[in-house]
C-alpha cells in the first residue's frame, strides 16, 4: 500500500525546520504527534526516512526522495491556488512580502500606489524582517516574495525551488564625519577605522572585499545592523562606514556626515526571491515583481 501523502507534509516540516521539536513548533502540534506521523510513514514505506542521531535527525536516501516528492506536490498546489485566483478578469490574490528597512523605504512603499492602480484585486502584506528570517519563511510558505541583498560580486544561484530577480545594482559609498578630510584614493582606507557591519551581511562582505583589494586588515569598532545606527555613530566621530547608496537617502544626520564617492568600492545588489511553481511564479507574484522592478529601475541613487 502506498504511503498516505498527507504524512509527507510532516516529513517536509522536519526537513525544513531541522528537527522534530522545531517542526512541531512550526506546525503548532506536539512533538509526539510529529513522531507518530513519521513512524507511520516509515511503516507504510517499509524503510526509515530519518536517521536519528545524538545531534538531531537527517534524511535517509528514501527520506530525501519523499521530501522532493513533497516539494513537488506543494508547488503544484500553490500553482493551482494561484491559477484559481487568476480566473476571470484580472489578477487576484494575496502576496506576502518579507523585506528590510532600505528596500521597504525605497522600493516597496513607492510601488504600493502603482500596484493598487494596475492590480486592484491584489492585496499586499508587508513583513519587516531580516533576510535570514525572510528566507526561512519563504521556504515554509509564510512568504511569497522576499527582498534580499548581496555584494554584487557574489552572484550565487537561487536555491532549488526558488528564483531570483535582480532589481538594482547600487554603488557602495564611504560615509565620514563632517569635519574629516575626505580620502581621495581607495588605498587611503587602510588607515581609517570603520564602524563594523554585522557579520555575514552584504556590507560586511563588501568591506572584506575592499580589505582584500588593499592587502591590509581594516580596523573596525562597534558592530551595527541598522544603517541609521551606523550613520549616527559616524556623525558622533566613532569612525567611517561603508554604506549602500539607498541607505543615505533621507539621512537623519543632516550636515553631520559627508558622503565620499571612490572608485573601487563596488556595488550592492538588491534582488527579490520567490518560490517556483514549475518554471515561474504565479500571476499575482509576477505582477508584484514586475512593478517592483519598474520602480527600482527609476531610482535616483546618491
Amino acid at each position: 500500500m502506498p504511503a498516505d501523502p498527507r504524512r509527507l507534509a510532516f516529513l517536509l516540516a522536519v526537513h525544513r525546520a531541522g528537527g522534530i521539536l522545531a517542526a512541531a513548533e512550526l506546525l503548532g502540534i506536539t512533538p509526539s504527534a510529529v513522531s507518530q506521523q513519521i513512524s507511520r510513514l516509515e511503516a507504510e514505506e517499509g524503510r526509515a526516512v530519518l536517521d536519528r542521531g545524538p545531534r538531531g535527525v537527517t534524511l535517509t536516501p528514501a527520506g530525501q526522495v519523499l521530501v522532493e516528492a513533497a516539494e513537488r506536490i506543494e508547488a503544484e498546489l500553490i500553482e493551482a491556488q494561484q491559477a484559481i485566483a487568476a480566473l476571470g478578469d484580472g489578477v487576484h490574490g494575496v502576496v506576502n512580502i518579507g523585506a528590510f528597512q532600505t528596500v521597504i523605504r525605497a522600493v516597496v512603499t513607492p510601488a504600493l500606489a502603482l500596484l493598487a492602480e494596475r492590480y486592484p484585486d491584489v492585496t499586499i502584506d508587508i513583513r519587516e524582517a531580516e533576510p535570514v528570517e525572510s528566507v526561512r519563511k519563504l521556504k515554509t510558505g509564510d512568504l511569497d516574495l522576499v527582498f534580499l541583498e548581496r555584494d554584487a560580486e557574489m552572484t550565487n544561484p537561487a536555491p532549488a525551488g526558488s528564483g531570483d530577480v535582480v532589481l538594482i545594482d547600487e554603488p557602495w559609498r564611504l560615509v565620514i564625519p563632517a569635519g574629516m578630510e575626505p580620502p581621495t584614493r581607495l588605498a587611503d582606507l587602510a588607515a581609517l577605522t570603520f564602524v563594523a557591519p554585522e557579520t555575514g551581511t552584504a556590507t560586511d562582505r563588501a568591506l572584506q572585499r575592499v580589505s582584500r583589494t588593499l592587502g591590509a586588515v581594516i580596523a573596525t569598532r562597534h558592530s551595527t545592523y541598522d544603517f541609521d545606527t551606523t550613520l549616527a555613530l559616524v556623525a558622533a566621530g566613532q569612525g567611517v562606514a561603508l554604506l549602500p547608496s539607498l541607505a543615505i537617502e533621507g539621512d537623519i544626520t543632516g550636515d553631520q556626515v559627508q558622503v565620499v564617492r571612490l572608485d573601487g568600492l563596488g556595488e550592492r545588489q538588491l534582488f527579490v526571491r520567490h518560490r517556483l511553481t514549475r518554471r515561474e511564479p504565479g500571476p499575482a507574484v509576477r505582477a508584484v515583481v514586475k512593478v517592483m522592478t519598474e520602480v527600482a529601475g527609476k531610482l535616483e541613487l546618491a
